[in-house]
């Protein structure tokens, strides 16, 4: 098992191994931790799988820890989390399912196009170079770090405003303050620059293999009210695997 793996990790995987089941490797994004992923695994264990969520590196083990030593987030850029993705998939004995949200979509492109899942879900995915839509309410999910330059390099948290925005527009404000004080960390401002100049950065990180045939089947959802990448980013998403001979669907709608 790779050295670099957190002891977490590694117990994490080594769980799944001994399960003798099929992992799914859950992913999550920016401003969360795998606890936002907590109410999914169940549910995958009972349909008989072996389902973990592991951490970015160095991700703290609770919100609380996390928002009270916000700087361990920073600089952690895409390279090193796919990375470390990449290393813990590689220590289990199946290739997993991948499912990733928002960043954590992005991630799942990335290691689909690596060849190390045996089937992907993007939910609401963070854009890959030559996705090339940036409608407005995305731009505006990004301002906490790309409306301030000096965020490149450190954790950024949000506000319960910017949270309500980007992750809890579509439920009332007694729900939204709930999710918030569950779920809402600091961030690292770094990947959001990697992602915002992709398109303009011919060795940006935030690139994916889409034509890649040992990727699986992949599936696109949008969420139809999503403010942080509306349904014109999934489906450009989408829109760049049409040369791959595997499976790929997008499910969600323009709104």
């Amino acid at each position: 098992m790779d050295a670099e793996l957190l002891e977490h990790d590694q117990a994490l995987v080594a769980e799944a191994n001994a399960s003798g089941r099929r992992a799914v490797v859950f992913v999550h994004g920016l401003w969360l931790l795998p606890s936002s992923w907590d109410r999914w695994l169940p549910v995958f264990r009972d349909a008989g799988f072996a389902p973990i969520a592991p951490g970015w590196p160095d991700d703290p083990g609770t919100v609380a820890e996390a928002n009270a030593d916000p700087d361990v987030f920073a600089d952690k850029s895409i390279g090193q989390v796919v990375d470390h993705y990449t290393a813990l998939i590689q220590a289990l004995e199946h290739t997993p399912a991948v499912i990733g949200h928002s960043f954590g979509g992005l991630f799942a492109h990335i290691l689909a196009g690596r060849g190390l899942s045996a089937a992907t879900v993007a939910i609401d995915a963070a854009p890959f170079r030559g996705v090339l839509p940036l409608p407005i309410s995305a731009l505006r999910a990004g301002t906490p770090v790309l409306g301030h330059p000096g965020t490149r390099h450190r954790a950024v948290p949000l506000t319960f405003e910017q949270f309500r925005y980007a992750f809890a527009n579509a439920v009332d404000d007694d729900q939204a303050e709930r999710l918030y004080e569950q779920f809402a960390v600091p961030a690292p401002g770094l990947p959001l620059w990697q992602d915002a100049v992709a398109n303009v950065n011919p060795r940006t990180e935030a690139w994916v293999d889409v034509d890649n045939p040992d990727r699986g089947p992949l599936l696109i959802i949008s969420g139809e009210k999503d403010n942080t990448i509306p349904w014109a980013i999934s489906h450009a998403a989408y829109e760049r695997y049409k040369n791959n001979p595997a499976n790929t669907e997008v499910r969600g709608s323009a709104g």
